[in-house]
């Protein structure tokens, strides 16, 4: 489990290619390897992955088909930056909200609006997930915990349309604030909202309404 809140950014610093396969090898600082073993889950832009090798800074995770699919991560090359959350433990303060770190869709990039200081961020998701998004709702954005500050449903030009509203602080700990429009982030939907959205239209189909 995660809480969505990014404890620091790590550098991509080598990607090993497979058929459908890819290892990719991050520099985590001090801080975020304190207590880290091979078998410990540590959340990519949202993704959850699995410690394979430690080797002083540098750390290996492994991706699989289905991950290079559904997220941002086969974007990534060398040099680039991920945010990082290592996954919660009991006791710790839960500032965001739960999420489990799996990604369920890309969003794209459409819209960005500067502020002396914040930065509004609007994205596109695909149809099938506008369901889930209502103004003040939490959402997963490369593993960040956001709330939505708007949201615009689906036309027939684009899918359905969230923004959120991003503090010098989150701009300054996490990538998003290096996003331009056309880049594609990770989405988690709040797994609360998505449960009761789905149960409330199970009980609906079942009543025929």
């Amino acid at each position: 489990m995660f809480t969505g809140i990014i404890q620091g950014t790590a550098e991509v610093v080598a990607i090993q290619e497979a058929e459908a396969f890819r290892t990719h090898v991050v520099a985590l600082p001090p801080a975020l390897r304190q207590g880290l073993e091979i078998g410990a889950s540590v959340a990519h832009n949202g993704v959850c992955l699995t410690v394979t090798a430690i080797e002083g800074e540098r750390v290996s995770f492994d991706l699989m088909r289905e991950t290079l699919r559904v997220t941002n991560l086969g974007d990534l090359a060398v040099g680039d930056r991920v945010n990082i959350e290592r996954a919660a433990r009991f006791g710790d303060e839960i500032g965001g909200h739960a999420m489990s770190g799996h990604v369920m869709a890309v969003a794209e990039l459409v819209e960005l609006d500067e502020a002396p200081h914040n930065r509004r961020l609007w994205f596109e998701l695909p149809h099938a997930l506008g369901r889930f998004l209502f103004d003040k709702g939490y959402i997963g954005v490369d593993g960040a915990s956001l709330t939505i500050g708007e949201v615009h449903p689906a036309t027939a030009g684009h899918g359905p349309r969230f923004c959120v509203n991003l503090i010098p602080e989150t701009l300054h700990r996490t990538t998003l604030g290096e996003r331009l429009p056309g880049d594609r982030v990770n989405i988690e939907i709040d797994p609360q909202t998505q449960a009761i959205v789905e149960t409330v239209e199970r009980l609906l189909e079942a009543r025929g309404l």
